[in-house]
């Protein structure tokens, strides 16, 4: 509690340090763009567009050995057929040796402020699962609310709309998805990692129950966005175990964000709750142990230590995260407090030019449990994004 009484004492004294700045704004979240919508912006009079981003990371936890490794390495390209059809894929090389589908979907422009989608998507939750690029977040890793609760980088297949209405300064995002697999394999959803096992990331997905989700961001406020994101249905079972009490979960995941930026001051914070319906009779059919409701936040302040008209920004920044997949337990199951966990981050962000970041933190990590000592760890990364 201290650590988080303290980083919200300095979220504040920054904020009010950076009211009495008078450079101008060189950040500015209402106009940030993922590579997805970068693409789909960028190549009206193009048939073809290509990128790419990609992380390479030095992972040092206290007491063990470190771990180099090219964490991620996506392909991206984008195709317009004409001034209202367009298609997006990303092709993610994890680890050198994993290949997967991040994005693939069909773009169509029926109106201003409307667009029909159809494909693998992202699913709409808080910041990182949409923005995740190396050099869009602070920090090597990311967050680890957007790791256990929300999980990044989560995708499915799905269909719906998308647009803004600019008149009243509101984005929005609505599509009916495939949900997450109950059991995938023999890995079933439980405390460890929560939903992150179902995951079906577009791969033969089954699906007998669509899910709902939706988001709404506010851009009217200079400097500030602000996100409510909403996903809503059930984890798909197979056909053989589909009639079987405890076959699937209900979800009901309710998400808070906002990102604000003021000359070199950025600031963030997110909160998702995560309520599971039937996790009692799901444990005891799978012998697992999933929690019946699921939460995380995180408050992060990053102030850019360069001169205000420099190309180059190097920012320091601490980040203070809690997050907890047992936040509440049905039945038998007795809460595990070593999946109550927190985390405070700080270091640095130099971003020696557009699309080019070197990272740098500490993570102080901790749990709830007494004797269950989480290792401390130094990091460290270059990003790329283009």
């Amino acid at each position: 509690m201290k650590k988080l009484t303290l980083l919200i004492s300095i979220l504040f004294v920054s904020l009010a340090y950076a009211q009495t700045i008078q450079d101008s704004i060189t950040f500015d979240p209402q106009k940030q763009l993922n590579a997805a919508q970068r693409i789909l912006s960028g190549n009206y009079g193009k048939s073809v567009t290509v990128g790419a981003y990609g992380e390479l990371t030095y992972n040092q936890p206290e007491a063990s050995n470190g771990e180099l490794d090219v964490q991620r390495l996506v392909l991206l390209f984008g195709y317009q057929f004409n001034e209202k059809t367009q298609f997006v894929t990303e092709v993610e090389f994890e680890h050198v040796y994993e290949v997967y589908i991040e994005q693939a979907f069909v773009n169509y422009n029926i109106a201003p402020n409307v667009s029909l989608r159809g494909g693998l998507m992202l699913v709409p939750m808080g910041i990182i699962n949409e923005y995740h690029e190396p050099t869009t977040f602070n920090g090597v890793e990311r967050p680890q609310v957007d790791n256990v609760i929300v999980p990044s980088t989560w995708r499915e297949i799905g269909v719906g709309v998308t647009g803004r209405f600019n008149e009243i300064s509101l984005g929005y995002q609505a599509y009916v998805f495939n949900g997450f697999q109950s059991l995938n394999g023999t890995s079933t959803l439980g405390g460890s990692n929560g939903l992150r096992n179902g995951r079906q990331k577009g791969i033969q997905s089954t699906i007998n129950k669509p899910n709902l989700s939706v988001k709404l961001d506010h851009y009217g406020i200079p400097g500030l966005r602000l996100g409510l994101s909403g996903y809503f249905g059930r984890t798909q079972a197979l056909d053989a175990v589909d009639m079987l009490d405890g076959s699937d979960v209900g979800i009901s995941m309710i998400g808070l964000d906002a990102r604000y930026a003021y000359q070199r001051f950025t600031a963030r914070g997110q909160f998702i709750h995560a309520n599971i319906s039937d996790s009692e009779a799901y444990n005891t059919l799978n012998n697992a142990n999933l929690g019946s409701e699921l939460q995380g936040w995180y408050l992060e302040g990053a102030f850019n230590l360069l001169p205000q008209e420099k190309e180059q920004r190097l920012f320091a920044f601490a980040r203070y995260e809690q997050y907890d997949t047992h936040a509440d337990t049905e039945g038998a199951l007795v809460r595990n407090d070593s999946y109550n966990r927190n985390d405070l981050t700080t270091g640095l962000s130099y971003h020696i030019a557009p699309g080019v970041v070197l990272k740098g933190d500490y993570q102080i990590r901790n749990n709830a449990q007494a004797g269950s000592d989480v290792a401390n760890r130094l990091n460290f990364g270059i990003g790329v994004w283009f």
